[in-house]
C-alpha cells in the first residue's frame, strides 16, 4: 500500500512540508519542518510545526523521523522542537558533517560540534529505515548541497531542492559544496526510479503563467517536461545554465539565522550568560 501524505504549505518561505505515513501501522514521518521567523522583529513561532503535530494527534499517528533532505538556507528547521515534543528521531544525510565543517567557523558557533551528532541518524546512499510496514530508503542526491538526500518511501520520492516543478525547473548550486554537474548527475538518478513515481518537491515559487501552488508531480513529467532537465538537456548545456542563472541570483532572506540554526539540527544557539538567545550576522565589506 503506497503512503499516505499530507503537504504543509508556508507561504512566507515557499516551504512545503510533508506529513508521510503507513496506512497501516499508523507510523508517520515529517518531511522538512518550518521554525516560523519573522526577521524584521527577529520572533520566532512554533505555529506552522504546531499544525502539523496537531493533525497527528487528530489522526491518531505515532511519529517515528523528521527527514531532513538537507541543511536549509530559506527557512529555519523545526526539526529539533518537533523532536523535544514527540521524541521523533532527526534524520539527516551523512555528508552534513561536511555543510557544519563549513559554516561553524563563519558563525564562530563553539557549541556545536561538526561530527553529526546533533542529528539522530546519518544516512547515506543506500541505508534504509523503517517507517512501519514501509521502508525508507535514501538516494545521495548532492549539488545543491554536499549532503542533499532524496527519500523514498513507496512510491514516493521526497526531493527537496534538487527538482522543483517541471515548470520551475531545478535548484541553485552556488552555496558553498554546491556543484552544477554533480546536481545534473544526482537529477538523473532520480529520472531512473520508475515513471510512475510521485516526486515531492521542497518549494513553489510560481513561474510566470500559473497561479496556483503546486507541489506534486511524477518522474514522467519530470523527464518530458522540466524546463532545465529534461530528457535530452546534456551535462555541459545543464551546468551552463545553471551557472549563469545563480549568477543573478541573490542570496535567500533567511540564509544566515537559517544555516546557524541547522546546523544545530534545528536547535538554538546556546543562551547567553543574561538568558537570551543572539543569532550572529557575519559582516562583509564589499
Amino acid at each position: 500500500m503506497p503512503p499516505e501524505v499530507q503537504t504543509f504549505f508556508d507561504h512566507a518561505t515557499n516551504t512545503a512540508t510533508y506529513l508521510v505515513n503507513d496506512a497501516v501501522t499508523r507510523t508517520a514521518a515529517i518531511v522538512d519542518p518550518v521554525l516560523d521567523f519573522e526577521p524584521k522583529g527577529a520572533k520566532l513561532s512554533t505555529a506552522s510545526a504546531d499544525a502539523i503535530l496537531a493533525a497527528v494527534r487528530n489522526q491518531g499517528l505515532r511519529l517515528a523521523y523528521v527527514l531532513e533532505t538537507h541543511a536549509h538556507a530559506d527557512h529555519l528547521s523545526a526539526a529539533d522542537y518537533i523532536r523535544r515534543e514527540t521524541g521523533a528521531k532527526i534524520v539527516i544525510g551523512a555528508k552534513i558533517t561536511e555543510v557544519q565543517k563549513m559554516f561553524i567557523p563563519l558563525f564562530e558557533a563553539d557549541d556545536v560540534l561538526d561530527d553529526g551528532r546533533v542529528f539522530d541518524h546519518l544516512l547515506a546512499e543506500g541505508d534504509t529505515l523503517a517507517l512501519g510496514d514501509l521502508a525508507i530508503s535514501v538516494l545521495h542526491t548532492p549539488g545543491h548541497t554536499p549532503a542533499c538526500l532524496t527519500y523514498l518511501i513507496g512510491d514516493a520520492a521526497f526531493v527537496g531542492d534538487t527538482l522543483f516543478m517541471p515548470d520551475y525547473g531545478t535548484a541553485r548550486a552556488d552555496f558553498p559544496g554546491g556543484d552544477a554537474a554533480m546536481l545534473y548527475r544526482s537529477i538523473r538518478k532520480i529520472m531512473t526510479l520508475p515513471p510512475e513515481t510521485r516526486v515531492f518537491v521542497g518549494h513553489d515559487y510560481l513561474p510566470a503563467g500559473r497561479d496556483r501552488f503546486q507541489w506534486e508531480t511524477t518522474v514522467a513529467e519530470e523527464k518530458a517536461r522540466n524546463v532545465h532537465a529534461h530528457d535530452g538537456v546534456s551535462e555541459a548545456d545543464f551546468v551552463e545554465m545553471r551557472q549563469a542563472r545563480d549568477a543573478t541570483l541573490a542570496p535567500p532572506t533567511l540564509i544566515l539565522p537559517s544555516l546557524q540554526v541547522n546546523i544545530r539540527g534545528g536547535a538554538l544557539p546556546k543562551p547567553a550568560a543574561s538568558g537570551r538567545v543572539f543569532l550572529r550576522l557575519p559582516v562583509t565589506f564589499a
